[in-house]
C-alpha cells in the first residue's frame, strides 16, 4: 500500500452534508478529501428551508451571512385549509429568547454546498474532487481502502475514516448491506416552480404554506427567485403526462384561476420515503444525511437533520482523530442521531403529512381542532414552535447517553 494516496477522512458526496462536514474538519486541521460523482454540486430543487438552530450551527463555519443575504426571512408559516380558506399561523418571533435567528431562511440548498465547496479551495488540507465516483471500498481495524473511478482510470485512496453523505441511493450504505427500513409513499410528488407572484392572487400568503385538502393538497414555498408548488400526483399516470402542459395548467387554474398564464421554470417528479438505516455506523464507515435517513418534505426537516448529523458527527469524530477519545464516541453518534431520527423526525413528518393529506373526515377535523388548540394556548404553542424549529430534536439527541 506504499504508493496509495492517504488522507484522514474521505467523504462521499458534495451536497450540503458532505460539504459542511468537510468544512468542519478542514477548519480543525484534519486532512479531508471529498469525492463527488457529479461534475458539480447538484442543483437539487427540493430542500430550501434552513431552521434557526441550523443557521446557528452554520454560523460556526462562517456561511450563515451568505444564506441571510441570498435567502428570504420567513418568521411566519401557515397551515391552511383549502376548502374553507382558514389559516392557522405560527410566528417564530415568539422564540426569539432562545435563538438569534427567530425565523426560517428560504434559500436553495445548492447555494450552501456550492459556497462551501468553493471555500474549501482555501484549505491546503482539503480537496473536493468532482467526477470521482466511489466503486468499492474495504476496511480493516486501522482504515478504509477506496477504489474511485475517474474519467481516465481507477484511483486508490486510503483513509482513516469514511463518511457516506452520498444521498438516498448511497453506494456506501448498499455495499455495507445496511437495511434501509421504512416505506415509500404511493403517490409521487410533482414540484413546479414559477416566477408568477402567487401572493397577488392568494390573499394573506406567507413564504411557507402547507395547504390541506381532501382532493389536492399543496405546499407553497417562496424562494428568492420563484414560488415552488408541491402537489401529489395520480400513481396511474406516466411521467410525460404528469409533466405536461395540461397538468401544469390544471394545477394553476385550480390554484389561482383560469385567467393567468403561468410559465414554469422547472417541473420535477420524485418519490418520497420514510426510511431509516438500521445503523449509522459500521466500523470506520459512518452514514450521515439522506444516506442514513429519509422523510417527507413537510416541515423542512430533511436537509436540516442532515446538517445536524454532520455537526454531531464532527463533535464525536474529532477527539478520536486527535487521540483524545475512543470508538465509543462514534457509537454515541450512531445512538444519538439514529434514535432522534425515529423519535422526532420520522414521527413529526408523518404527523405533518397526515394533517395536510386529510380531507373533511372526523380524523382531519380532530387534527384541525388540535392545531387550533395549540395555536390558542401559549404553553402548547411555544412547545410546538420549538418542536417545528427543531430545537426539541437537538435536546432529545443531547439527552441520549
Amino acid at each position: 500500500m506504499s504508493g496509495v494516496e492517504r488522507c484522514q477522512v474521505a467523504i462521499v458526496g458534495a451536497g450540503p452534508v458532505g460539504t459542511v462536514m468537510a468544512t468542519l474538519l478542514a477548519q480543525a486541521g484534519v486532512d479531508v478529501v471529498v469525492l463527488e460523482a457529479g461534475d458539480d454540486c447538484a442543483q437539487d430543487l427540493r430542500a430550501s428551508t434552513f431552521h434557526p438552530p441550523t443557521l446557528e450551527m452554520l454560523d460556526q463555519i462562517g456561511i450563515t451571512p451568505m444564506l441571510l443575504q441570498k435567502g428570504l426571512k420567513a418568521p411566519v408559516y401557515h397551515w391552511r385549509d383549502r376548502a374553507t380558506g382558514e389559516v392557522i399561523d405560527f410566528d417564530l418571533g415568539e422564540v426569539a429568547d432562545v435563538t438569534r435567528y427567530p425565523f426560517r431562511i428560504q434559500c436553495e440548498q445548492y447555494h450552501l454546498s456550492r459556497g462551501l465547496a468553493a471555500a474549501l479551495d482555501n484549505y491546503a488540507n482539503a480537496q473536493v474532487r468532482f467526477s470521482h465516483r466511489v466503486l468499492t471500498f474495504s476496511q480493516d481495524d486501522r482504515g478504509v481502502d477506496l477504489a474511485v473511478e475517474t474519467m481516465t482510470g481507477i484511483e486508490h485512496l486510503r483513509a482513516d475514516y469514511l463518511i457516506a453523505a452520498d444521498g438516498a441511493n448511497s453506494i456506501v450504505r448498499k455495499w455495507l448491506g445496511i437495511e434501509f427500513d421504512g416505506f415509500t409513499y404511493p403517490e409521487r410528488f410533482l414540484c413546479l416552480s414559477t416566477e408568477v407572484e402567487l401572493a397577488d392572487y392568494l390573499p394573506n400568503l406567507a413564504y411557507v404554506n402547507y395547504v390541506s385538502d381532501a382532493k389536492e393538497w399543496l405546499v407553497l414555498l417562496r424562494v428568492p427567485s420563484v414560488w415552488r408548488v408541491l402537489v401529489p400526483t395520480d400513481a396511474s399516470l406516466g411521467d410525460e403526462e404528469l409533466r405536461s402542459e395540461r397538468m401544469k395548467t390544471g394545477i394553476f387554474e385550480r390554484l389561482i384561476g383560469p385567467d393567468v398564464t403561468v410559465r414554469t421554470e422547472h417541473r420535477t417528479l420524485y418519490r418520497v420515503h420514510q426510511r431509516v438505516a438500521k445503523s449509522f455506523r459500521e466500523g470506520r464507515v459512518l452514514l450521515a444525511g439522506d444516506s442514513a435517513h429519509l422523510n417527507n418534505p413537510l416541515g423542512g426537516f430533511g436537509m436540516n437533520s442532515g446538517v445536524h448529523d454532520a455537526f454531531n458527527l464532527f463533535d464525536k469524530l474529532l477527539p478520536v482523530l486527535k487521540g483524545r477519545a475512543g470508538e465509543a464516541n462514534l457509537a454515541l453518534y450512531d445512538r444519538q442521531r439514529r434514535e432522534v431520527t425515529h423519535s422526532f423526525t420520522q414521527m413529526q413528518t408523518k404527523e405533518n403529512m397526515a394533517f395536510i393529506r386529510g380531507g373533511q373526515d372526523s380524523a382531519h377535523e380532530a387534527r384541525r381542532s388540535k392545531m387550533l388548540e395549540t395555536k390558542q394556548d401559549d404553553r402548547l404553542r411555544r412547545a410546538y414552535l420549538l418542536r417545528q424549529a427543531m430545537f426539541e430534536s437537538l435536546a432529545q439527541a443531547a439527552a441520549i447517553a
